[in-house]
């Protein structure tokens, strides 16, 4: 049975909305895309790295999927994140059966995500990384099919947004490593208490 980590940026007021760009996700009049912008460092970038070259697979929701390997896939900067998101296996859950995955090596996992994550996750030994896929999070959590979360915990409380966990409930959270970084970023690793 595979194992789930939700890896997902955050800021202290718990939005995970917009990170990257300031046109990422202006849904809900979101005004404050592009939050997470500055606080990149060395430290940062070489968890990230190391995460992704572990063995496993990704799990994204549809949005992010396309979002996410669109901008890395076009990027002319050089960076350790394109190559690592294109060779690796990718699942992609959609409720439409009709989705196109256009990267290499993406599988789509269409219908109910719950349902359908629960299986993959039964009939698959491979870690499965969600990266970003907020919904989809959100959704996993409550059904509790998420094993692990590591939490880049960004010093910014931006006054709304949507939020990691809106109205979940009660997880308890064994904190097994924490990184902190040099521009005040706190990587929280968590494994979820059952």
């Amino acid at each position: 049975m595979a194992t789930i980590t939700a890896f997902q940026s955050i800021s202290t007021g718990g939005v995970i909305q917009g990170l990257g760009r300031p046109d990422e996700d202006d849904r809900g009049g979101f005004v404050h895309g592009g939050w997470g912008q500055g606080y990149q460092d060395e430290i940062s970038m070489s968890f990230a790295a190391d995460g992704m070259s572990d063995e496993g697979a990704l799990l994204f929701g549809r949005r992010t999927y396309e979002d996410l390997l669109g901008f890395w896939t076009t990027t002319s900067e050089p960076n350790p994140f394109t190559d690592v998101l294109v060779r690796t296996t990718k699942y992609v859950v959609s409720r439409s059966t009709d989705t196109t995955l256009e990267f290499p090596d993406s599988h789509l996992v269409a219908g109910d995500a719950v349902d359908e994550v629960r299986r993959l996750k039964e009939r698959t030994s491979v870690p499965l990384t969600i990266m970003g896929s907020g919904e989809l999070v959100r959704s996993l959590h409550a059904a509790n099919l998420i094993d692990e979360y590591v939490l880049q915990i960004h010093p910014i409380v931006l006054g709304s947004g949507t939020q990691l966990f809106g109205t979940a409930d009660r997880v308890d959270l064994e904190l097994v490593r924490s990184v902190p970084t040099t521009t005040g970023v706190i990587i929280a690793h968590y494994v979820a208490r059952r």
